[in-house]
């Protein structure tokens, strides 16, 4: 059988570690027989080249929500390294099933007709990064029938107050601003500072991204 391995971002903020914990647990829970670990891309412990070294028959599963450095450069560098066997599945996003629940979200937060959406992420230097970006504010602007805007929380890009001053001009009622993250942490806090009139909370750990991350793997594992 082979081994499911989660590359996660890393961050030093506890609620951030604690998040991605608890989604491995769910991805645990749902398939007890599958051997699940996670390695990371920067800042924790374990790397995920410890990790790799480690595991027999890996899959690597990107836990991350675009094709940004970490997916394109550094994960590929770290299988050629420490397990050139080793299959990589795409990352979670951008999915139909992640803008279905960020559109659930912001419906539950008071989000409705007339209202302009900031979908804000990370920021990424990477071309694909912002594409896949903008395809994610696509489909959520699908999910929920209203303008959806893409934005960066990036102190080197920033442009998340523009983006939801630009939602104000075109929403007749309120703007709200979606966090296109996994976990809490330095971004999410950037983006929770957003002038808007409501923000969501990162993606966490939800049930709705442990299946995704099953999904990724068992498509990886064919």
């Amino acid at each position: 059988m082979r081994t499911l391995v989660a590359a996660a971002h890393g961050t030093r903020d506890p609620c951030g570690q604690a998040t991605i914990h608890t989604l491995v647990d769910r991805v645990r829970a749902l398939r007890p027989a599958l051997r699940v670990r996670v390695g990371y891309v920067d800042v924790q412990e374990p790397s995920l080249e410890a990790v790799l070294a480690g595991c027999p028959t890996p899959v690597v599963v990107p836990v991350l929500l675009s094709t940004g450095q970490h997916v394109a450069v550094d994960i590929p560098r770290s299988v050629a390294w420490a397990a050139p066997d080793a299959r990589i599945a795409p990352p979670l996003g951008p999915d139909p099933a992640l803008a279905r629940l960020l559109a659930c979200r912001l419906r539950a937060a008071g989000i409705t007709s007339g209202d302009a959406v900031v979908l804000a992420s990370a920021g990424s230097s990477h071309p694909a990064a912002r594409r896949a970006v903008m395809r994610a504010a696509g489909m959520l602007q699908a999910c929920l029938g209203l303008p959806v805007l893409p934005a960066e929380a990036s102190p080197a890009r920033s442009n998340l107050e523009e983006a939801v001053a630009a939602a104000r001009a075109v929403a007749s009622g309120g703007v709200g601003v979606a966090s296109y993250l996994l976990a809490p942490g330095f971004f999410a806090s950037r983006i929770a500072a957003a002038p808007a009139d409501v923000v969501t909370p990162p993606i966490g750990p939800d049930e709705t991204v442990a299946h995704l991350v099953l999904r990724r793997y068992d498509v990886a594992a064919r």
